[in-house]
């Protein structure tokens, strides 16, 4: 049996979620906008779906399953789909010294 994460959608993301256009291809989801609800062992992604389906905690549009190996998939209308969490980039750094401000006297 396989250990699964689930990462349950806020709520005010839920609803954003659901209404929009589907989209083809891995989904970038950012990890604020989720919290852990626990773990569950299943023997795979499906199994966990089937298993928690007449559940309290049963999978809802938009929630991510945490796969034992870190990858990420999120649950659509469609099925599991692979996401990544967002990952900011880089801010670059300024070239530019700050200006000094001369001393009055």
């Amino acid at each position: 049996m396989l250990s699964f994460k689930i990462h349950r959608c806020k709520d005010h993301v839920s609803h954003q979620f659901r209404w929009a256009p589907h989209t083809s291809g891995p989904a970038t989801v950012k990890q604020r906008d989720y919290e852990v609800i626990g773990e569950v062992e299943a023997p795979g992604a499906y199994a966990l779906f089937n298993q928690l389906r007449a559940t309290p905690n049963a999978l809802r549009v938009g929630d991510v399953v945490e796969l034992p190996d870190g990858s990420l998939k999120i649950f659509k209308f469609v099925g599991l789909e692979d996401a990544s969490w967002f990952v900011a980039p880089p801010r670059p750094e300024s070239a530019a010294e700050p200006e000094s401000i001369p001393a009055s006297t």
